[in-house]
């Protein structure tokens, strides 16, 4: 039997949740399809994600010019190096990933003949990324790639709403959801041994509660209102803590001069701030913490959210992008993005009430581990992939 050939791109190999999505989907589809996997290496102050295709047999193919910035010669490259592969490998589809990916990937398809062509948006750079002449001209070039393209994927159904009715990318008969997927059993299994490792690295004591935040120091994650808010606390409540920032980026330097100034020790033994950096195991990081946080000011499908309800943590977070769609009513709260004061009160109260929500955060942890399993993501894309190829074939 004569397999079908999906050439994935991905914008870069850097730690996160991108990196797993398309390792299951290229490692777990049914054995009816041949997956080529190729990105993008990982910018300064990111981590390097190879290891995680790397542990399932999968040794994707680098576009070192495929960078995340602008910049054309390189970008030229990139497409020059996709169309390459494509002729030598003839994909029957060509499944890019986030928003590089998806332009140089696209149009590299485009201009080759692939027959299917499709683009997920994992997130948008249409809020908060850039000036609104430079916003202009991306949503521009997007509703000129959709047109072109079989299928748009949006991970929830506000994603879909905001790409459809708000920026207009394109029609919404044209976008389906598919929510994210991810090995998420590991995430409620060993906790104890898994919570004693990661406490006793990081010097975490017995009666403190441990208060986490994951992802890149970048500015769109507003780690300033998360700094904010664990200053307020540490002023309203006698309750130990420690504030975990799990993560690096180019925003790492601003943030430890903020605290200097304000004359906040970290990274001490006794200081409640501690730079973390990044957490390869990150099972093993949300089985030490207690509550995680979210501050971001804009969002696709925020993974770490996804991860710490699978571990049962309670969760505060500001409700941006797709997070209503994927936060369990008792796993935690919103807060509108930018409210210091708000985000602090509800992070006072789960502190203050710790068992009691930690007890509530436990409520969903099945579902969402059902939910957001990769099972369900590859069995949905084999559907997609099936229409989507009789549609092409007719």
């Amino acid at each position: 039997m004569k397999k079908t050939k999906i050439l994935r791109i991905v914008n870069r190999f850097n730690l996160g949740g991108i990196t797993y999505n398309v390792t299951y989907l290229s490692k777990y589809l049914p054995e009816y399809y041949e997956t080529k996997l190729i990105g993008g290496p990982e910018e300064k102050f990111e981590q390097n994600s190879l290891y995680i295709p790397q542990q399932v047999g999968l040794e994707p193919e680098i576009i070192f010019e495929m960078r995340r910035s602008i910049h054309p010669l390189q970008d030229f490259i990139a497409y020059r190096r996709i169309r390459q592969i494509i002729k030598e490998f003839k994909p029957d589809i060509v499944h890019t990933h986030a928003s590089k990916a998806g332009f140089i990937g696209r149009l590299a398809a485009i201009h080759s003949g692939v027959p299917v062509i499709v683009h997920t948006f994992h997130g948008h750079v249409f809020n908060g990324y850039f000036s609104i002449l430079k916003t202009t001209i991306f949503k521009w070039i997007e509703r000129h790639l959709a047109k072109k393209t079989s299928m748009i994927l949006a991970i929830s159904q506000l994603q879909k709403i905001d790409l459809s009715k708000i920026h207009k990318i394109c029609v919404a008969d044209k976008i389906k959801v598919i929510p994210l997927g991810f090995d998420l059993e590991k995430f409620a299994e060993n906790q104890l041994n898994k919570r004693a490792t990661f406490r006793s690295t990081h010097q975490l004591r017995p009666n403190e509660l441990a208060i986490g935040i994951i992802g890149r120091l970048a500015p769109i994650k507003n780690h300033f209102m998360f700094l904010n808010s664990i200053i307020k606390l540490k002023q309203s409540t006698d309750i130990p803590f420690k504030a975990l920032i799990i993560g690096d980026g180019e925003m790492r330097e601003s943030l430890e001069n903020y605290l200097n100034q304000r004359h906040i020790s970290f990274n001490q033994p006794n200081s409640y701030i501690q730079f973390v950096g990044w957490v390869k195991e990150v099972d093993i990081g949300l089985a030490g913490l207690d509550l995680v946080c979210l501050t971001s000011n804009n969002e696709g499908t925020p993974v770490s959210l996804i991860e710490a309800q699978a571990a049962g943590k309670y969760i505060i977070t500001t409700n941006v992008g797709g997070v209503q769609d994927i936060l369990e009513e008792s796993a935690g709260k919103l807060v509108e993005p930018g409210d210091e004061d708000m985000f602090a009160l509800q992070l006072l109260e789960a502190v203050t009430n710790f068992k009691v929500y930690q007890n509530k955060a436990l409520i969903g942890q099945k579902q969402v581990i059902k939910k957001f399993s990769y099972d369900r993501l590859c069995h949905d894309m084999d559907e997609l992939y099936k229409q989507l190829l009789s549609k092409a074939v007719d």
